[in-house]
């Protein structure tokens, strides 16, 4: 299979609804096929999630393209990404951001996704094992946040990790289906606005789901 054809078509068809030069382009260079399981490396490029290690997925191509795109990057931002998961996310981060800050429950998923970032050349990011504490206080204030998966509200932990003028994305609803809400933190309070329907993984632990 032409990997590269595959993600220029991919990027055509994202040109519909997504504006930001910049988020396309990276993700026409980003090779996305390094981040899913072989069996899944022909569906790289497909407009659909795809399983991953440990029931967790990699999100479709459109709703990274409208998660980034929201975080509305120039390229000095230092960035927050709850849910390491595969590290395509991180990857496209450390694009357009000049540090990212990652945080993944799951051991095994922070090492896969370290090495793989570690194999493309990315030095401005750190992938850490996530804490109880949801998002990493160290590396706070943050100028943007994104949360991969499924919150049942919009955290304050989060928004307390926010820069004033920040932007958090993050899916909130019922662990099954959620709204995709923006939050931007002004000085006097944050700012929400519900992008549409999205449905990812439960964010679990604090700020989240129960695991049960």
């Amino acid at each position: 299979m032409d990997m590269d054809a595959a993600r220029a078509r991919m990027v055509q068809n994202l040109k519909r609804e997504v504006r930001d030069k910049k988020v396309l382009e990276v993700m026409g260079r980003i090779p996305r096929e390094m981040f899913v399981p072989p069996s899944s490396q022909n569906a790289a490029y497909e407009n659909v999630p795809l399983p991953i290690d440990l029931k967790q997925t990699i999100s479709q191509p459109l709703i990274v393209a409208i998660m980034t795109e929201a975080l509305e990057l120039k390229g000095t931002e230092r960035v927050l990404e709850v849910g390491t998961g595969s590290g395509y996310q991180a990857a496209i981060l450390c694009e357009l951001a000049w540090r990212v800050v990652t945080v993944e429950r799951h051991r095994k998923l922070a090492e896969g996704a370290q090495k793989v970032l570690k194999q493309l050349g990315y030095k401005n990011v750190e992938v850490h094992l996530a804490e109880k504490t949801l998002g990493w206080r160290e590396g706070a204030p943050y100028d943007a946040i994104i949360v991969t998966a499924g919150a049942p509200s919009v955290p304050q932990e989060l928004i307390d990790q926010l820069d004033v003028g920040g932007r958090l994305v993050i899916p909130v609803g019922s662990p099954f289906a959620q709204d995709l809400i923006k939050v931007v933190k002004r000085k006097e309070g944050p700012v929400s606005t519900n992008l549409g329907p999205c449905r990812f993984v439960p964010l679990i632990g604090d700020g989240g789901w129960r695991e049960d």
